[in-house]
């Protein structure tokens, strides 16, 4: 038996990229592997649908501070008479960050990194917070026994931008959840398109209403597109502030009739997949990009960039274009819709391609790199208690 700590800020607290990819991992890991311990570190707590069975299962063991207040001195210091008082082997920090002082204990650790945006995109980050997440990201990178990259190419740019030894990092992918990979019925499908009021075709955008993921890029191309080729856009995602900028854009372009923003449920999403006549995601740059898999696993076809990890997470099941360009978008909307041969071609050589982030495979690859750290310090039953 190994007994895990884990950094579960995001698992509790986020419902994007760093949140999902802590929750399928654990869900994943106590499913596959359910003789381990493992315990969730927060100092607070989101509950709702996503959160609340980690705080049901006998297979978790959750735990905030004793004492209220000053929780980033707790889950950057205090944290560790907590780690060693319940026996904990190894750490995993599952956003980019360990606890100060960690090594000294004697704890073993492995710090996830997700992305370099900060690096990449500096002008989309104040001064202080590209300080803030350099300090974090170095200091973990230093003191980590081993980091895992959730993609090759977020790999390349730890060693480009930290010079971390090639062989103290591994790249473990990431899989979806598993609701995804379940086939809803024709009356579901339905169902969820009515809650939704959504068109009976539409092009999926999944992710966060931010410059980044380049939902405007998509505006443009369909602006430019034939009104014959044309169908509806349906946005899922949150971001205020450029939202707003995203439906002045369509105003001005004429297309406003054709954009449609949906607030869907988590366990509605894949229902909204597997309706869609095709998902776009264009995005400037991604560690990975989780909805891309959300979609192969769907069986929709992807249209993605051609740069960063992107083509990693599409892999022979999307087509790849340039995301600066609306002409090189608007052409490949306008390809997928209308070759059917295409289109056949790319969802099954996308699902095929999804085969290889399934839960077990990747879980077996993440405890096989524990069990390496730790070595032969097993604990059994009798020592526990």
């Amino acid at each position: 038996m190994l007994r895990i700590g884990y950094d579960a800020r995001q698992l509790y607290n986020n419902f994007t990229g760093p949140g999902n990819y802590s929750r399928t991992l654990l869900s994943n890991l106590a499913e596959y592997y359910p003789d381990n311990a493992y315990f969730l570190y927060t100092p607070r707590l989101t509950r709702n649908e996503e959160t609340q069975f980690f705080l049901n299962s006998a297979l978790y063991n959750t735990h905030m501070p004793r004492r209220k207040g000053f929780p980033l001195l707790w889950q950057n210091f205090g944290i560790k008479r907590d780690l060693k008082r319940q026996r904990i082997q190894l750490f995993h920090g599952l956003n980019q960050s360990l606890p100060f002082g960690l090594s000294k204990t004697g704890i073993k650790s492995v710090v996830t990194v997700h992305d370099l945006i900060f690096k990449r995109f500096p002008k989309q980050y104040t001064f202080s917070r590209r300080l803030a997440l350099d300090f974090r990201l170095k200091y973990a990178c230093r003191e980590a026994d081993h980091i895992v990259a959730i993609s090759e190419n977020t790999r390349q740019d730890l060693l480009h931008f930290y010079e971390v030894p090639p062989e103290k990092v591994s790249v473990i992918y990431q899989s979806c959840h598993e609701r995804y990979m379940q086939e809803r019925s024709n009356k579901t499908l339905e169902a969820v398109r009515q809650r939704y009021q959504l068109p009976k075709e539409y092009i999926l955008s999944v992710g966060a209403i931010i410059p980044r993921k380049n939902l405007s890029g998509v505006i443009k191309a369909l602006s430019i597109m034939p009104a014959s080729e044309r169908i509806p856009l349906v946005v899922v995602g949150r971001g205020a502030r450029h939202k707003q900028q995203i439906l002045r854009l369509a105003k001005q372009l004429q297309i406003s009739d054709h954009i449609h923003f949906a607030d869907v449920r988590f366990n509605d999403l894949p229902a909204v997949y597997q309706s869609a006549s095709l998902f776009v995601y264009p995005s400037l740059y991604e560690g990975f990009g989780i909805p891309i898999l959300e979609a192969l696993f769907s069986k929709v076809p992807v249209l993605t960039s051609d740069t960063a990890s992107l083509p990693e997470a599409g892999g022979p099941g999307a087509h790849l274009t340039d995301p600066t360009q609306p002409e090189a978008i608007a052409e490949g909307i306008r390809k997928v819709l209308t070759d059917t041969e295409y289109q056949t071609r790319l969802i099954h050589d996308g699902f095929e391609h999804a085969q290889q982030f399934l839960g077990e495979p990747l879980s077996e690859k993440m405890i096989d790199l524990y069990e390496e750290l730790i070595g032969e310090e097993y604990l059994t039953p009798e020592q526990i208690t």
